[in-house]
């Protein structure tokens, strides 16, 4: 099972010990597109604060991550899954999973990134600030500059197994299954149900909706359970007790779409 994460846009700091090693990252076949990307940045950020700050769309109060991308190459590095931060990965708990759980959370994560196109959560990389909506001046949007790299390198990964992708909106773009990869692709998409005047109204919440995609990675990882496609996947989720609804898609080629069902918020 492979699954696709998106990162956070908040990250922990970088840590104190050895700097980037662009070599040692998983996915050598993107070491091109990442090298390309890390220089523009770089030097963006090192060259006109304002533009950067621009460009990148933050605001006054984060100017400091400027400061942070124009020192990418010097500052220490941690394992990505120390970097990540936020309501999904909080819920993951990365570093409270049991051994055997952590060992198969290294080979299955693979976490996406405007800046690294993806990698997986045992990759030494430095905080930085750079989302997938990003337009660099050279390399225009990272969405579409990723996708051919991406198409080279993700099938392989992929294997012959199931892809549950979590990935927001944004980093869909950079990739995309496609024809047989697709049909054993499954994504989720969690909707909060409630009474309202006797009537069932459902309505999608981030925050709720992040933070179930983090448990049911953890609940899957802990269970150590192996669906080998989208409908093993929709049982194996029952069985941990989430309320799913799913349909096989209509034409071959097309990826499951999965609703978990919740009537708390937490």
């Amino acid at each position: 099972m492979l699954v696709l994460l998106p990162p956070s846009e908040g990250k922990a700091a970088s840590g104190r010990g050895a700097p980037l090693k662009p070599g040692s990252l998983s996915l050598p076949a993107l070491a091109e597109a990442r090298a390309a990307v890390l220089d523009e940045l770089v030097e963006l950020c090192a060259a006109d604060e304002d533009k950067a700050r621009e460009i990148l769309g933050l605001s006054d109060g984060l100017r400091g991550e400027i400061a942070k991308n124009a020192a990418l190459r010097t500052a220490g590095a941690r394992p990505a899954g120390e970097i990540y931060t936020g309501v999904l990965y909080d819920a993951l708990g990365l570093a409270t999973l049991p051994p055997d759980a952590r060992r198969r959370a290294r080979s299955s994560l693979l976490v996406f990134s405007g800046l690294w196109g993806a990698v997986r959560i045992g990759d030494r990389i430095p905080s930085y600030r750079c989302s997938m909506g990003v337009r660099l001046p050279g390399l225009g949007a990272l969405g579409a500059y990723w996708r051919r790299p991406m198409e080279a390198a993700l099938p392989e990964i992929a294997g012959r197994g199931l892809v549950l992708d979590l990935r927001s909106s944004a980093y869909t773009a950079a990739w995309k299954p496609k024809g047989e990869l697709a049909g054993r692709t499954a994504t989720v998409r969690v909707l909060h149900s409630q009474l309202v005047d006797g009537v069932e109204k459902r309505s999608v919440v981030s925050h709720f909706n992040k933070a179930t995609k983090g448990r049911i990675v953890r609940d899957l990882l802990v269970s150590g359970a192996k669906p080998k496609g989208p409908g093993e996947l929709v049982t194996t989720l029952r069985e941990l007790g989430y309320t799913v609804e799913a349909e096989a898609p209509a034409r071959a080629g097309r990826p499951w779409e999965l609703d978990i069902v919740v009537t708390q918020i937490h």
